[in-house]
């Protein structure tokens, strides 16, 4: 029997240390990866599955079902990124006078940020409230087994909006969302009506943009920030979670300040891209062992 995935495909536009591609795949930008062991993920991307594996070569390659192959090859660049792009960002970023930043972004030198369906990230976020990533993993898998469309193989969609429209409440919280039930059920019949709205943000400017979003119920800022960042490529959000929070206190003398103080103070600090240096600092505060 034919092997219905492709060969693998070098990715040349990233060559990533161990770190960098781990904590870009799985660090919390998105929820669809699940790691085969540390050097090799699968998921399912714009509904096309994806396996991606890293060598010691600092090589990605990335496979897919051959019937998906010329969809795929174009959404795999699409999704990560290319060097070019990402060494002009990097360089933007104000390392040269933060000594912090520096030190995050030589602990992670080539993280990326994902540009991720627009629907999706939405969904992901609006999972997010007081979990942690394995458990919106777990919710968001349970929605794809028992309310998604079948793509190829045992591979399932992730329910759109219009779908999550059709799912009651209850059937909702019996894939463990929770309270986030109701905030996704009312999301969604708010979207009825308007369904490109969500694609309508994109040509949004970033504050216009978040203020669509925090009109969607159970959207905060920061859940409109981490949207705008890795699903709409907003790259002046910046995301204030418990990690922030923590890390700006300690590393920059915001103690005391609140979320959308600092918010502001790292989009003034940090520039266009604040939401790069975010992911550096966030993935660098991570890492450090816990006191």
């Amino acid at each position: 029997m034919t092997d219905p995935w492709t060969d693998w495909q070098l990715y040349k536009d990233w060559r990533p240390d161990l770190a960098s591609f781990q904590e870009t795949l799985d660090g919390g930008q998105a929820f669809c990866w699940d790691a085969l062991d540390e050097f090799n993920y699968e998921g399912v991307v714009s509904n096309i599955p994806f396996r991606v594996r890293w060598d010691s070569t600092k090589s990605v390659y990335w496979t897919s079902y051959r019937l998906f192959f010329d969809e795929a090859d174009a959404l795999f660049g699409k999704y990560i990124g290319t060097e070019e792009t990402y060494q002009m960002l990097y360089d933007t970023l104000p390392w040269r006078s933060d000594a912090h930043l520096k030190a995050c972004m030589e602990a992670f030198p080539d993280l990326r940020i994902l540009n991720q369906p627009h629907g999706e990230t939405l969904l992901g976020f609006l999972c997010s409230a007081t979990k942690q990533i394995v458990q919106i993993k777990e919710m968001l898998r349970l929605i794809r087994d028992r309310f998604g469309a079948p793509i190829v193989d045992c591979y399932r969609s992730l329910p759109d909006w219009e779908t999550l429209n059709s799912i009651t409440e209850s059937d909702l919280r019996d894939c463990k969302f929770g309270f986030r039930a109701k905030n996704i059920s009312k999301t969604a019949a708010l979207l009825h009506p308007t369904p490109d709205l969500i694609d309508m943000i994109v040509e949004q400017d970033y504050a216009t943009a978040k203020t669509t979003l925090c009109s969607f119920p159970g959207v905060g800022e920061k859940v409109a920030d981490c949207v705008l960042l890795f699903g709409y490529q907003k790259l002046e959000a910046f995301p204030v979670d418990t990690w922030i929070i923590k890390a700006m206190q300690r590393r920059y003398d915001l103690e005391g300040w609140h979320p959308k103080q600092v918010a502001h103070f790292g989009r003034s600090h940090f520039g266009k891209y604040a939401g790069l240096a975010q992911q550096f600092i966030f993935a660098s505060e991570r890492k450090q062992p816990r006191k």
